[in-house]
């Protein structure tokens, strides 16, 4: 009797829900959690805010630490920038979808800007990663409508104007994720926000720039094309000191290892992008102080020279820390926080550095990409009333993208629905945590005028 041919394994596949039943459950949640409740926050319980940035900077490089402190102390939207850690605490305990996306962690008004895309283009996007990690999508646009209400008020706008600025950024942001859940998965990736609609936008802030992309670049440069502290030397260029600003290292054999995690870093790039930077060889070394957030992490540059010596090339090596939220959140699935970095970038952004990579110190993790490339960034400081609201809306419609690329769009859409309601709530949490951010203020003044704290003015 023949043997019976064994019946084919039939391919089971895994049910695919469509996207209106996504949309349908985002909305389901909002009977858990109400949009409205997300203008509640409650400083109650709270620790002193002193106690938190100082805890915050024990990683951090001691000298440099009275820098940081020098800069925050100058307004109240430089402190918010300064107070990542603080407002991860604050948010611990607010209400959330359970809905999850990448998030830049960080996300205020100066974290957004232009820069070039390796095709040459230059588009608007979110630009710094530093706490990036996986969370709620609402503790993003929370950060993103308080820094809003804190520089209209930092501008001189009234309260009911400042508040009416936050709620744009939140109601494009919802508007363009409803458009973005209509979208297909790779029409949502490949969408960007290029120059010509940043300026159709805000074209006053970016009319500068409109102007310098003419001549390649978008950023104030010398004439040979680097940053002014870049500076011809014996036939060559070199790094110029500007202390404390920018130091070179005196331990030469500190110099020595860290330039080599700068060539050991290539193995993490794309291998064309391994060859073209190993035309270039290292011509000097120097610590540079960045930032508001940033400064006390340790931070260098690199100049390298490639074909002759005007072929320059800048990479700036910049230590990456366990991300703010991490507390909260949970660690990282990443060993190396500069591959953290890194990969959240790769995932926010539309196009990211061709040399972003990251690399392994003795002690430190770091993150490397270009110092400047056709990089510019609005001075929200200076905007009036139009331009600041304008400059809002174009930053919520790029979170909302940003977030797309990683959460599920459909759901959030869903939980946002089409009404006011998530606008108003954040509106009025902006107002309250803008309230807050002004009484810490006050604190780190006091600490100072105390000697509490020591801060030193650089600018």
């Amino acid at each position: 009797m023949a043997k019976r041919k064994p019946r084919p394994t039939l391919v089971r596949y895994t049910e695919v829900r469509t996207a209106a039943q996504r949309y349908e459950s985002g909305k389901a949640l909002r009977a858990k959690v109400p949009r409205a409740a997300h203008a509640k926050w409650q400083p109650a319980g709270r620790r002193d805010p002193i106690g938190l940035l100082v805890e915050s900077d024990r990683a951090r490089v001691p000298e440099l630490v009275p820098i940081r402190y020098g800069r925050m102390a100058t307004s109240p939207f430089a402190f918010y920038r300064g107070s990542a850690a603080l407002m991860a605490y604050d948010l611990r305990a607010t209400p959330v979808s359970g809905i999850k996306a990448q998030l830049c962690g960080d996300a205020h008004l100066s974290n957004f800007g232009l820069f070039a895309t390796p095709e040459r283009h230059v588009i608007f996007d979110v630009n710094d990663f530093d706490e990036t990690l996986r969370g709620p999508w609402e503790w993003d646009v929370k950060r993103l409508a308080a820094s809003c209400f804190i520089a209209a008020r930092d501008n001189g706008f009234r309260r009911r104007q400042s508040r009416d600025i936050a709620q744009m950024s939140v109601r494009c942001y919802r508007e363009h994720m409803q458009g973005l859940a209509k979208s297909g998965y790779l029409d949502a990736w490949y969408s960007r926000i290029d120059l010509r609609t940043a300026l159709e936008i805000v074209p006053r802030s970016y009319a500068a720039a409109a102007h310098h992309e003419l001549r390649a670049t978008i950023h104030r440069t010398t004439h040979h094309g680097c940053p002014r502290f870049v500076v011809r030397k014996g036939g060559t260029f070199r790094i110029a000191n500007e202390v404390p600003l920018i130091t070179h290292l005196q331990n030469q054999e500190q110099a020595r290892r860290l330039a080599q995690d700068v060539i050991r870093y290539r193995v993490t790039l794309e291998n064309d992008r391994q060859e073209i930077l190993s035309r270039y060889h290292l011509v000097d070394f120097a610590t540079k102080v960045v930032g508001v957030g940033s400064v006390g992490t340790r931070c260098y540059v690199a100049l390298l020279v490639g074909r002759d010596k005007n072929d320059t090339l800048l990479l700036q090596i910049k230590e990456a820390q366990a991300s703010a939220l991490e507390p909260y959140l949970g660690k990282s699935r990443y060993a190396n926080h500069g591959e953290r970095v890194v990969s959240g970038q790769r995932l926010m952004q539309a196009a990211s550095d061709i040399f972003l990579g990251w690399a392994r110190g003795l002690r430190h993790d770091y993150y490397v990409r270009q110092l400047r490339d056709m990089k510019y960034s609005a001075t929200v400081q200076t905007m009036n009333r139009r331009d600041l609201c304008d400059y809002a809306a174009l930053c919520g419609r790029t979170l909302a993208r940003a977030h797309a690329r990683s959460g599920d769009a459909a759901m959030i859409a869903g939980y946002l629905g089409n009404s006011d309601v998530f606008d108003r709530a954040l509106a009025s949490f902006a107002e309250t945590y803008g309230e807050q951010n002004e009484k810490d203020y006050g604190a780190l003044l006091e600490a100072m005028r105390s000697r509490r704290l020591i801060a030193k003015r650089d600018l």
